[in-house]
């Protein structure tokens, strides 16, 4: 016991770093969740500046009807109060061929109406799409300042 407290300093810096490691953990746990549309807002902004365009091809619009989402409260985080979104759902699904490989993918619109004509838009209807170079299964359509609807 004599040996330890003379030699404070590791003691020390060790129940610093337990502190810390604690502290970390606790915000892993603790901390407020991301909104959905937060997430997916920030991806198509970084896809819209690093994305590379591709030909691609309209293979449908689908619109769902709004979904009235029940919260829970999850395991590792805890829910947030949820509004209820009451407008319907817009999803464009396209394909789109790089190297090759052909793609087939679906991106909810809702928010960027004013991005895209839907009298405008049919199946079959030719399109621009940015993809990830590093992950090409990543792309959007549509994007809020730009579009590769034609």
């Amino acid at each position: 016991m004599k040996n330890l407290i003379t030699d404070w300093k590791p003691v020390l810096a060790m129940c610093g770093a337990a502190l810390v490691a604690i502290a970390m953990i606790a915000y892993a746990f603790f901390r407020p969740a991301e909104p959905p549309e937060a997430v997916e807002r920030r991806r198509r902004l970084h896809l819209n500046q690093i994305g590379r365009i591709a030909e691609g091809q309209v293979v449908e619009l689908v619109e769902h009807p709004p979904v009235t989402p029940v919260g829970s409260k999850g395991l590792f985080k805890p829910s947030a109060r949820v509004v209820p979104d009451l407008r319907s759902r817009h999803l464009v699904s396209y394909s789109y061929a790089i190297s090759g490989v052909t793609y087939h993918t679906a991106q909810d619109i809702t928010g960027l109406e004013g991005q895209i004509r839907f009298d405008r838009l049919v199946a079959g209807q030719p399109a621009s799409v940015k993809y990830d170079p590093s992950n090409p299964s990543d792309s959007i359509m549509v994007a809020d300042d730009w579009s590769g609807l034609r």
